[in-house]
Parts: structure tokens; sequence; C-alpha cells
């Protein structure tokens, strides 16, 4: 059941990746290197400011939801009360999706599918190098452990509940 979960966790991430680029990675600029967001302001493509300024109104709903459905997922329908269970399945699936991330999103489908060429902007590289996904995945599995803390101590006061 952990494993469909995960699964099922993850697809909600990369949907609601997917909603948001739609058919045009200029929609997602923020997601890309800032080499290539500065480069694409020297164009004329975009401006930095405001594709910061759309990211920023992006991730906060985006990390709302995917907190609030792990949390709902650890307390509600695998029925968690106990700290320790809650902070092992709250740190299992932000590391799982975290790297599912990092190698099929930016890595794969970054890599592999026409949404992310954005026009105007031949001849950049956008796609992450592997040893910049190795290093912010790393980063962000230790970055896990101390999120998973908090995802625990709001399944257990939902449980107290």
């Amino acid at each position: 059941m952990l494993l469909l979960q995960i699964i099922l966790y993850c697809l909600l991430f990369f949907l609601l990746v997917k909603c948001v680029v739609r058919d045009n990675g200029i929609n997602c600029l923020y997601f890309y290197p800032k080499e290539y967001i500065e480069e694409a302001q020297k164009r004329g493509i975009a401006d930095k400011a405001a594709t910061m300024k759309k990211g920023r109104c992006f991730m906060v709903p985006f990390c709302i939801i995917i907190f609030v459905v792990l949390i709902l997922i650890i307390s509600v329908w695998n029925g968690v009360k106990d700290f320790k269970t809650a902070y092992i399945q709250a740190y299992l699936f932000l590391v799982v999706m975290n790297w599912a991330d990092g190698i099929l999103l930016d890595r794969l489908w970054v890599a592999h599918s026409k949404i992310w060429v954005i026009k105007g902007m031949e001849g950049v590289p956008y796609i992450k190098s592997w040893k910049n996904v190795l290093i912010k995945r790393s980063m962000a599995t230790v970055l896990y452990l101390i999120i998973a803390l908090v995802v625990a101590g709001i399944v257990v006061l939902i449980g107290k509940i």
C-alpha cells in the first residue's frame, strides 16, 4: 500500500507541474537554471524579476498542496498516530518525491520533451547537469530529515483530535 501511495504522491507532484507548464516551458521558466533565465532576459524573452515572482506565486500553493496531501495520506489514509511511524513515512515520501523530481522530471522529462524547449533560446543549455541534480537532491535529502519532523508532529496532533 505504501508503494502505491508514494507513486500516487509523485504523480500528483508531476501533475501539478504539468498543469502549470501546460504546453510551453516559458510558463515555468523559473524552474530553469539561473543562467538560462538571465539569457532569456538578455534575449528579451522574459523579465527575470517577473519570472521569479511568478515562481514564488506557484511554489507557495504548490508546497501547501504537497504538504497537506502528505499529512492527509499519513494521518487519515494510513491512520498513523505515533511520531516514529509518521516521521519514517514522511521522510520516505519526501525523499522519494525529491529524487523522482530530480531524475524523472529534471533529467528525463525535461531532456526528452519538446514542451520544455523555449522558442528563441536555441543553443542555450537548459537541462540540469547530473552533478547539479545530485548535489541539489542530496542537500534536500538532508533537509527533509528536519521537514519530516514537522510533518510527523502535525500528524501526531491530528491523531489526537
